[in-house]
């Protein structure tokens, strides 16, 4: 829950219109269900010492039986968060790599993940990975406070 509300707080930084300092994407009960599903693998790096040093959550896509997307698989990365205090190790692409053999090794076709304009870190980290830009989501601010928070 401690990285998770790390990850959150990257966001609340970028985008606290958006983001609530202090919280968590996911509530201890949910994160439950998510360790318990098959379609939702988990990864986890761990220090010399054997803590846990940073995760890569997935979800499994499996576009085959869709009517306009050709059949493959996709393992989306919904979340991946190294610990503030191990970053710099090279724990993240560590983890990336094992996620990318695995991937391969279970027939998925490719490996998508979302990453905030608001986080150039992450996208720097991603890029050095040799991941590219599949679509760009875009927004227009409608509230008169033009993205402050709220």
């Amino acid at each position: 829950m401690e990285l998770l509300r790390q990850v959150n707080d990257v966001h609340a930084d970028g985008r606290p219109d958006l983001f609530i300092h202090g919280k968590t994407k996911y509530r201890e009960e949910e994160l439950a269900g998510i360790i318990d599903n098959p379609l939702t693998p988990i990864f986890v790096g761990e220090t010399e010492g054997g803590e846990i040093a940073g995760y890569c959550f997935c979800m499994v896509q499996d576009h085959t039986e869709s009517n306009n997307l050709r059949p493959i698989k996709t393992l989306y990365i919904d979340d991946l968060c190294i610990d503030e205090c191990s970053r710099g190790q090279h724990i993240g692409q560590k983890i990336y790599d094992y996620v990318k053999e695995y991937a391969r090794d279970n027939g998925f076709y490719n490996l998508t993940l979302n990453v905030w304009s608001c986080n150039p870190g992450a996208i720097r980290f991603y890029e050095s990975l040799g991941l590219k830009p599949l679509k760009i989501g875009m927004e227009a601010l409608l509230s008169p406070d033009k993205g402050e928070p709220l």
